[in-house]
C-alpha cells in the first residue's frame, strides 16, 4: 500500500469469481462509482485490481461493498495473533472491537481460554503492523503472530488450490446429476418411455434438476445478479439465462402436462423436458472453469517459484552468540553467517569469509559469483564453499528478491495496450449476444419447424451459452503473466505489460557504450611523453592523478587507480573544475592542470607538439587518448580503454539475426569510436555524444520513423531510457537509470536485451493466436447455435444420421455441445499461453 501526503491510497486487492472481461469491466465500474475513487484497473489474468483513491472520502466498507454489490468477492488472510493483558469477558469485547475498527478487517474473535486473536482481512488495506497497534494502543500486548504462513498463503492463491477445489466438488455434484439426468431423459434409451409413463417421474427429474442448478451453478446466478444490479451483464449472466430457460422450461412443461395436459397439445408443445440440459451445461461449464483453474494456476508457476526462494530463518550473531530467528527479525546491522549449502536469508555486504555465490535465480548467470569482504550478497542465493559473515543493508521488502517479485506482480496486473482493447469489445459482446439470442428466439418461433416453442428455446439457450467471453477476456492477460515470469526466471524484468507489447515492434536498439558493451572499468593502456617536454612517464602520471582525486569520472577514477599501483603518492589539489565534454581543471602544485581532449586544447591554445599524430594511432586502436598541459604547456598524453564485455560478440550476434539495426552510442571520439565498432562488427555509429545529446539522437531516430530501443545503465542515460519507446536498464547500473527503464536487466549482458525482444515478440504472436482463436471461436459458432445450417441439412434432405446427436433431427445445435465448445474455448486459450513457459529465449 502506497500512501501520499494528501491522503491518496493506492492499493492492490485481490477479487474473487471474476470469469471473464466483461467481470473486468463490471468490477471496474463498480469501483469507479464509489465517490472518491480517482481510478481502478483490475487485472482478469492476476485476478486482482489496483485502486487509487482519497482515503478521507473512501472508507473500506465502500470499497467492499462495491465489489459484493457487483457480485465478486475480495480475497481475505487470516492471521492469528497471541494476546497478553486480558483478563475478562470486557477484554474480549474490547480488542475485538479495536480490531475490528481497522480499515480492512472484515472479522475478528477473542478466544480468551487461549489468549488468542483470529482476525479475517483484506490484504492491501490492513497488514499485520495495523492489527498490532489496534491491540497495543487497546492497552493489550501482541506477543507473537502465528500468521499461518503469508508466504504459503500467496502461494496456495496462485497456484489457485481453494479455487479448484471448490470447482472440482461442484464439478462432481453437477456431473453426476448431469448423468443421472441424461440416463434418464434421453430417448434412444429404452427404459425412458416407460418410465415417462408414470406421474412422478418427471417431478422426480425435477427434483434431481434442482440441486443442481441453484447449488453447483450458484456461482452463475450470484455473479450475473450482482452485474444486473449494476445494469450490466458478464459471462455468469449469459449461463445463468441460457440454463434458467431450459430449466423453467422444463419446469412448466411438467406442471402443464401433470395438471393441464391439453394445454400443451393446444399449443403445439411437445411434452418433452429438458432438466438434463440445463445440468450438462452446467457440469460441461464448471469441467472447463476446473481445467481451466489448473491451467491458470500453472501460468502463476515462475512468479511462485520466486516466493518460493524466500528463506524463512536466518543465523545472526548478537552480543557475540550465534542464534537462529526467523527472516523478518533480521534488521539492518544485523551481523549474518551463513555456512556452505545454505541460503543467505537477506541482502548485505561480506565482512569476512570467503565463498562462491550462486546467483542463478535472480540473475540467469550459471556461473557462481565469488565474494571477498566489501562486495554484495542478495538474500535466497545459494552459498556454495565457505562461510560467509555478511551485514544485513536490506531485510523484508527492501531485498532484490522482494522488489523483483514486486516487479513482476505489477506487470502481471498491468494491461497492454491490445487488452484494453479486448476488454472494450467484451463490455459489449454480452449485451449483444443476449439481444442475438433474442431475435434467433423471435425469428424461428414465426418460420420454423414443429413444435416452434422447443426449438426456438433450444436455439435461445445454444446461442447464449457458445457465445461467452471467457477466451477473449483471458487471451491477453494470461500471456503476460507466462511472458513476464519467465523473463523473470531469465533476469529479465518487465515493468509494464505495455512495454513487452511496444517491444515487438523494435527495429532500432541503441546500445550506450561504457557499461554495456564494455565493463565500464576503463584501465590506463599508455603514457606518452611528448617529445619537447623533459617529463618522466611518472610524472606524468602523477599530475595527472593528482589533478583527477577530485573527478568521479570512470576515466579519472583509472588513473588514479593506476597511479596507487605503482606506488605514487599523490598531491593534493585545488580549484577542481569538470568542463563538460572536455576534461577538467584543477591547480597542483600551484600550477594549472588540464587534462582533456584535444578541443580542450585547443579552446585553451595549447599547442600539442605532435602528440596529435599518436593521439590518433592509439584512437584507431579503440583507445581513448587524453592530453595533458601543465602550466599552459602540453607534456603527454595518457591513453584509456575500456574492456569489451566478452559476451558482447555473442549478443550483438543474436541481434543482427533478429534484423534489427544496432547502434553504438558513445562519447568518445570518432576514430576510438570507429575502431570499436569494426571490432564489434556495428556499422551505425553515434559517436562524440555529450550526455545530454542522447536523449536527442534517440528522438532523431524516432523522427525517421524508428521505433527504438535503449540500453544504457548510468544517471546520464535516464533521460534517453525516457525519450526511447523501449528503455533497458543493466541491472549492474544506477538506481536511476533503472527506474527510469521499463526494462531491467539482471545480469549486465546483451545477450538479455535479444531475450527481452524475443520474448516480446514470442508474447504478442501468442496473444494474437489467442485473439484470433476467440474470436474465429465466436464469428463460427454463434450462427451455427443460431440455427444457421437448419435450411442447408432441410437442403439435402435432413440430417444425416452420424450426426443426430449434434444437431438432432433438424439441424439445431445441441446446448450441451455449445457448452462444451465454450468451456474449452477457454482451455484452449490458457495452454496455448502456456507453452510460453518453453520457448527459448
Amino acid at each position: 500500500m502506497v500512501t501520499t501526503d494528501k491522503g491518496i491510497k493506492k492499493i492492490s486487492l485481490s477479487v474473487e469469481g471474476m470469469t471473464c472481461a466483461a467481470c473486468v469491466g463490471h468490477v471496474e465500474n463498480a469501483l469507479m462509482d464509489v465517490s472518491g475513487m480517482l481510478e481502478a484497473s483490475v487485472n482478469l489474468g492476476t485476478e486482482k485490481a489496483l485502486v487509487e483513491f482519497d482515503s478521507s472520502e473512501v472508507p473500506f466498507r465502500l470499497i467492499q461493498d462495491a465489489v459484493s454489490g457487483a457480485g465478486y468477492k475480495l480475497g481475505t488472510q487470516t492471521a492469528s495473533l497471541d494476546i497478553g493483558g486480558m483478563t475478562c469477558s470486557a477484554c474480549v469485547s474490547h480488542i475485538e472491537n479495536a480490531l475490528r475498527g481497522v480499515p480492512g478487517v472484515a472479522q475478528a474473535d477473542v478466544n480468551l481460554g487461549a489468549e488468542r486473536a483470529t482476525v479475517e482481512f483484506v490484504p492491501g488495506m490492513a497488514e499485520l503492523a495495523d492489527l498490532q497497534k489496534a491491540v497495543e494502543e487497546s492497552g493489550y500486548r501482541v506477543e507473537c503472530f502465528n500468521d499461518s504462513g503469508d508466504q504459503e498463503r500467496e502461494l496456495e492463491r496462485l497456484s489457485k488450490v481453494k479455487e479448484i477445489r471448490d470447482l472440482r466438488n461442484r464439478l462432481i455434484f453437477a456431473g453426476t446429476g448431469a448423468i443421472l439426468l441424461f440416463l434418464g431423459t434421453f430417448d434412444a434409451f429404452p427404459w425412458v418411455s416407460s418410465f415417462m409413463g408414470h406421474g412422478f417421474y418427471p417431478f422426480l427429474l425435477w427434483a434431481l434438476a434442482t440441486p443442481v442448478q441453484f447449488w453447483a451453478g450458484s456461482n452463475f446466478y450470484s455473479s450475473g445478479l450482482g452485474a444486473l444490479r449494476h445494469g450490466t451483464s458478464n459471462m455468469h449472466t449469459l449461463i445463468a439465462l441460457g440454463t434458467t430457460v431450459a430449466y423453467v422450461y422444463s419446469a412448466v412443461v411438467v406442471l402443464l402436462d401433470a395438471f393441464s395436459p391439453g394445454v400443451l397439445a393446444d399449443n403445439g408443445i411437445e411434452a418433452k423436458v429438458y432438466f438434463d440440459t440445463a445440468a450438462i451445461i452446467i457440469a460441461l461449464i464448471l469441467l472447463g472453469r476446473f481445467l481451466e483453474a489448473g491451467a491458470r494456476g500453472r501460468t502463476s508457476e515462475a512468479i511462485r517459484r520466486l516466493i518460493g526462494l524466500r528463506p524463512t530463518s536466518a543465523r545472526v550473531v548478537r552480543d557475540g552468540e550465534e542464534i537462529d530467528i526467523p527472516v523478518d527479525q533480521v534488521v539492518i546491522g544485523d551481523t549474518v553467517l551463513v555456512r556452505p549449502g545454505e541460503k543467505l536469508p537477506v541482502d548485505g555486504l561480506v565482512t569476512d569469509g570467503y565463498s562462491a555465490v550462486d546467483e542463478s535465480m535472480l540473475t540467469g548467470e550459471s556461473m557462481p559469483v565469488e565474494k571477498v569482504p566489501g562486495q554484495k550478497v542478495y538474500g535466497a542465493t545459494m552459498n556454495s564453499n565457505g562461510a560467509l559473515y555478511f551485514e544485513a543493508t536490506q531485510v523484508g521488502g527492501e531485498t532484490v528478491l522482494a522488489q523483483i517479485i514486486r516487479l513482476v506482480e505489477e506487470a502481471q496486473g498491468s494491461k497492454a495496450p491490445i487488452q484494453r482493447l479486448a476488454d472494450l469489445v467484451a463490455s459489449y459482446f454480452v449485451p449483444a449476444v443476449i439481444i442475438a439470442s433474442l431475435a434467433a428466439f423471435a425469428f424461428w418461433m414465426l418460420l420454423g419447424p414443429a413444435p416452434v416453442l422447443t426449438f426456438s428455446t433450444l436455439v435461445l439457450v445454444s446461442v447464449l451459452i457458445i457465445a461467452c467471453p471467457c477466451a477473449l477476456g483471458l487471451a491477453t492477460p494470461t500471456a503476460i503473466i507466462v511472458a513476464t515470469g519467465k523473463g523473470a526466471e531469465h533476469g529479465v524484468l518487465i515493468k509494464q505489460a505495455q512495454a513487452l507489447e511496444i517491444a515487438h515492434k523494435v527495429d532500432t536498439v541503441v546500445l550506450d557504450k561504457t557499461g554495456t558493451l564494455t565493463t565500464g572499468k576503463p584501465v590506463v593502456t599508455d603514457l606518452v611523453v611528448s617529445d619537447a617536454s623533459r617529463t618522466s612517464e611518472q610524472e606524468l602520471l602523477f599530475l595527472a592523478a593528482s589533478a583527477e582525486r577530485g573527478s568521479e569520472h570512470p576515466l579519472g577514477e583509472a588513473i588514479v587507480i593506476e597511479a596507487q599501483s605503482r606506488g605514487l603518492e599523490l598531491e593534493s589539489m585545488s580549484a577542481f573544475q569538470a568542463i563538460p565534454g572536455r576534461g577538467i581543471s584543477a591547480q597542483v602544485n600551484g600550477r594549472l592542470v588540464m587534462f582533456g581532449n584535444q578541443a580542450l586544447m585547443n579552446d585553451s591554445g595549447v599547442q600539442l607538439n605532435g602528440l596529435v599524430e599518436r593521439a590518433s594511432a592509439l584512437s584507431a586502436q579503440g583507445k581513448t587518448p587524453i592530453f595533458l598541459a601543465y602550466d599552459g604547456r602540453s607534456i603527454g598524453l595518457i591513453a584509456v580503454a575500456d574492456t569489451l564485455r566478452p559476451e558482447t560478440f555473442e549478443g550483438l550476434a543474436k541481434l543482427r539475426s533478429m534484423n534489427l539495426d544496432v547502434v553504438m552510442l558513445t562519447g568518445d571520439n570518432v576514430q576510438t569510436a570507429q575502431a570499436i565498432a569494426r571490432e564489434l562488427g556495428v556499422e551505425h555509429v553515434e559517436a562524440e555524444v555529450l550526455p545530454h545529446d542522447k536523449a536527442a539522437v534517440i528522438k532523431r531516430l524516432q523522427a525517421e520513423g524508428r521505433i527504438v530501443a535503449m540500453v544504457g545503465d548510468g544517471i546520464n542515460d535516464a533521460p534517453a531510457l525516457v525519450q526511447a519507446d523501449v528503455g533497458l536498464a543493466m541491472g549492474s547500473g544506477t538506481d536511476v537509470a533503472m527506474e527510469s527503464a521499463d526494462i531491467t536487466l539482471m545480469r549486465s549482458d546483451v545477450n538479455g536485451v535479444a531475450a527481452a525482444l524475443e520474448l516480446s515478440r514470442q508474447t504478442i504472436r501468442t496473444i494474437k493466436q489467442n485473439l484470433f482463436w476467440a474470436f474465429f471461436y465466436n464469428v463460427m459458432l454463434i450462427p451455427v447455435a443460431a440455427g444457421v445450417l437448419y435450411p442447408v441439412f432441410q437442403g439435402i434432405g435432413g440430417v444425416p444420421g452420424s450426426l443426430d446427436f449434434f444437431f438432432g433431427t433438424q439441424g439445431f445445435l445441441n446446448p450441451a455441445l455449445a457448452a462444451l465448445a465454450m468451456a474449452f474455448s477457454s482451455v484452449t486459450v490458457v495452454t496455448n499461453s502456456l507453452r510460453l513457459r518453453r520457448a527459448k529465449v
